[in-house]
């Protein structure tokens, strides 16, 4: 980052954009809008929260090939680093005061002094303009949500993209890299989303900011949604392996290259064919064996599971009665100590 990176005038607190206020969304001290929709904004945000939680619980509890889960630990990393991760990150990427790329950067320090390490980048940057789209948007309604996500992914300044760009290199993610234009390492010259335009055909998590989730009320749900007979764990795998067979990872990409990552692809395919004719093969040992040897390999597919986990938080928005179930297999405690 730049030397003078401390001079750079923040929002602070509680700040609104000119553009940001609306004739009917008046605020009161503490951010809450005035009169009847207060109580309704508040119940969709308590809601977007235990979305959010339900979505990273689900993260782990789930064996996802080449990931971190509860019954696999793998990079140096373990399942109750993601649960803490989750819970630590919840406050800031939920306070209606900040702005979305305050909220970024404050989820970000916030995992960095709680782990130690970069566990939820990836989550923070999908999920930080969710939970900013259903402040304006709490009821459970699906093109309202992507009208309000549309308006917040606009409404994107310089101001988000400094602090997006800081909250990058407090997480400092693995073969990051440089770019020609609008480098993270370097102070941002253009408002968020018209850097993450910049990286959309490097970078699938960039490439939602630039085409307003497409994928993920796409691939993803639609993925969600085809498997809705099978288990939630099944129905999980099935959205992470459409991630993960679909598109080379980008994680993977960064560290190993293009090739290495379509190698992955060609991996994942037939398993996704597999599994979805015989869904139980997921609790078979051949499945356990993938996932241990893209993890000897040293291969993450980290951008897969960020979308997995922003396909979760998106159903849980629309679909409340997902935040009743769990898998059996999770332990209790854990479970409770994730949500």
């Amino acid at each position: 980052m730049t030397s003078n990176e401390a001079v750079v005038p923040r929002r602070q607190p509680g700040e609104l954009r000119a553009d940001e206020g609306r004739a009917d969304e008046v605020r009161l001290a503490g951010g809450r809008r005035a009169g009847g929709e207060a109580a309704a904004v508040d119940a969709g945000f308590a809601h977007a929260r235990a979305a959010f939680l339900w979505a990273c619980g689900m993260d782990v509890a789930v064996r996802k090939p080449g990931n971190v889960s509860v019954a696999s630990a793998g990079h140096d990393m373990s399942a109750r680093q993601f649960l803490h991760s989750a819970r630590v990150s919840a406050a800031a990427l939920f306070d209606a005061r900040l702005a979305p790329g305050a909220r970024l950067e404050a989820a970000a320090r916030a995992t960095r002094e709680a782990v130690g390490c970069n566990t939820n980048l990836g989550i923070l940057l999908l999920c930080a303009p969710l939970a900013c789209a259903v402040e304006r948007q709490p009821a459970a309604d699906p093109a309202a949500l992507r009208d309000a996500l549309r308006v917040v992914l606009r409404g994107l300044d310089l101001d988000d993209a400094r602090a997006a760009y800081r909250a990058i290199a407090i997480a400092s993610p693995g073969g990051l890299g440089s770019a020609e234009a609008q480098d993270v390492a370097t102070e941002p010259s253009v408002d968020l989303r018209a850097a993450m335009a910049l990286a959309a055909h490097r970078d699938l998590i960039a490439r939602q900011y630039a085409e307003d989730y497409a994928h993920v009320f796409g691939l993803g749900l639609d993925a969600f949604a085809g498997s809705v007979r099978a288990p939630l764990a099944q129905r999980v795998q099935a959205v992470y392996l459409a991630w993960l067979a679909t598109w080379p990872d980008s994680h993977i990409v960064r560290k190993y290259g293009e090739a290495q990552a379509r190698a992955v692809c060609a991996e994942a395919l037939p398993w996704r064919e597999r599994l979805a004719c015989e869904p139980a093969a997921a609790d078979g040992q051949a499945f356990a064996d993938w996932d241990a040897s893209l993890k000897a390999r040293g291969l993450n597919p980290g951008t897969s599971a960020d979308l997995t986990v922003c396909t979760l938080f998106i159903a849980a928005l629309l679909n409340p009665v997902l935040l009743d179930e769990r898998p059996p297999d999770m332990p209790a405690a854990d479970w409770n100590e994730a949500c």
